[in-house]
């Protein structure tokens, strides 16, 4: 587990805001959801990490990363520590997207 405060408990989180997200139907849907909800600048940095994250699980190298996502190293760095200190979410993602 990661550093205290690192998580988000139950009673900081809008609950409300996951099941809507789980209502969504299709990614034309889950878009226009997250593109009403997050700027584009957040919406891109979200896709960005997202990418990132998809890279180095599988065994990618932080130079063809950068190439690649145009992140910087910071970002880089910053999400494989959280694939390192992970709860498990973008594994469960990763696996079901192979499926």
């Amino acid at each position: 587990m990661g550093a205290p405060g690192s998580r988000i408990s139950k009673k900081e989180k809008n609950e409300d805001f996951y099941k809507a997200v789980l209502l969504l139907k299709d990614e034309e849907e889950c878009y226009s959801f997250f593109r009403d909800v997050c700027t584009v600048t957040e919406l891109r940095a979200m896709e960005q990490r997202f990418e990132v994250a998809r890279l180095l699980s599988e065994g990618r190298v932080y130079s063809e990363i950068l190439e690649r996502t145009g992140a910087s190293s910071a970002t880089v760095s910053r999400v494989a520590r959280s694939l390192n200190d992970s709860t498990g979410g973008y594994d469960k993602v990763f696996a079901r997207m192979k499926e």
